[in-house]
């Protein structure tokens, strides 16, 4: 009698993995791309950053003080959201917007609905969608990096003809390093790439949703736009689809958590991605595709989940 059998709830398989190191894996893996936005768009990227990281660990301490809840700011979870909401803000954007973004993100979408791992979409995605649908000309008022400061259009806007008429297209290399017009943290391709390899080796994501979205994106375009590879090449590398697929759409809260859930999910990201960019009247599909699919998660995982071990009809 001594090896006794103990009956209990699940879950039956833990991890000594904390959720501070995690979020504070997933500020590491975004540093590079933070600091080529500083590089490529100087001080007013400095200022949208810290506004926006500053007002969410600001709102996540007032609203845990006011709901009687140990202040959990040091877990890196705010900073994070604060993070990525700067990185789809152009650098040109006052100060204050940033700030409300993040009071919206922090207090709305994140503690609204129960704190940390309740919320049913992204944060950091559905406070950009309501900054843009709330002052879309500062939304969309970019600049080309350098000396100049001009205005510009994004990459997406003047392959897709919406607008930026006379300007010539930025090669793929710069697409790749980031010297492009754009948002913060949508312009440099491989150092996004290059932190979400250090995600993967760390174990905080795996790369199906990330490979499987941006695989779809790429076969898409491909197929619709022609046969054309320079202008997949173009949608693959060009806004916010590496920035979402890496770092937003797997969201640990508001995507689903079966293998065959989150294929179907990646799925779904990249078919309205692509169909929004080539189709849409809006040059960028991803914020609102990786939103749309948040909302479908649960009914994913309702219909993907695996039949119980000895489970019968």
């Amino acid at each position: 009698m001594q090896n006794r059998l103990i009956v209990s709830s699940s879950p039956h398989l833990r991890s000594d993995e904390a959720i501070n190191v995690i979020m504070r894996d997933v500020v590491i893996a975004l540093l590079p791309a933070t600091m080529a936005g500083i590089y490529f768009f100087g001080m007013g990227a400095v200022k949208v950053i810290l506004s926006a990281v500053i007002a969410a660990v600001a709102t996540e301490a007032a609203v845990q003080k006011l709901r009687n809840q140990p202040i959990s700011i040091n877990d890196w979870s705010a900073v994070v959201t604060g993070l990525l909401l700067a990185f789809n803000i152009p650098a040109t954007a006052p100060w204050w917007m940033p700030a409300v973004g993040s009071v919206f993100a922090i207090a709305i979408v994140k503690h609204a609905f129960g704190g940390l791992g309740h919320n049913f979409m992204n944060p950091a995605l559905a406070a950009r969608a309501m900054l843009l649908a709330s002052w879309p000309v500062q939304m969309t008022n970019f600049i080309k990096p350098g000396p100049d400061a001009v205005s510009t259009a994004t990459p997406l806007a003047l392959i897709g003809g919406m607008e930026g008429a006379g300007q010539n297209l930025p090669s793929l290399f710069n697409l790749l390093i980031g010297n492009v017009g754009g948002c913060i943290g949508e312009t440099s391709a491989i150092l996004l790439i290059l932190g979400g390899v250090y995600l993967i080796y760390r174990g905080v994501i795996t790369p199906r949703i990330p490979v499987i979205y941006i695989a779809t994106v790429a076969v898409l375009t491909f197929l619709l736009g022609g046969f054309n590879f320079y202008f997949m090449s173009y949608q693959v590398l060009a806004g916010g689809l590496m920035l979402g697929a890496i770092y937003m759409a797997t969201d640990y809260s508001s995507s689903p958590v079966t293998p065959r859930g989150q294929v179907i999910f990646a799925l779904g990201c990249g078919f309205f991605t692509s169909i929004i960019r080539l189709y849409g009247g809006y040059p960028e599909g991803v914020s609102y595709s990786i939103l749309f699919m948040n909302v479908a998660a649960p009914l994913i995982d309702k219909y993907s989940r695996p039949r119980v071990f000895g489970e019968v009809k």
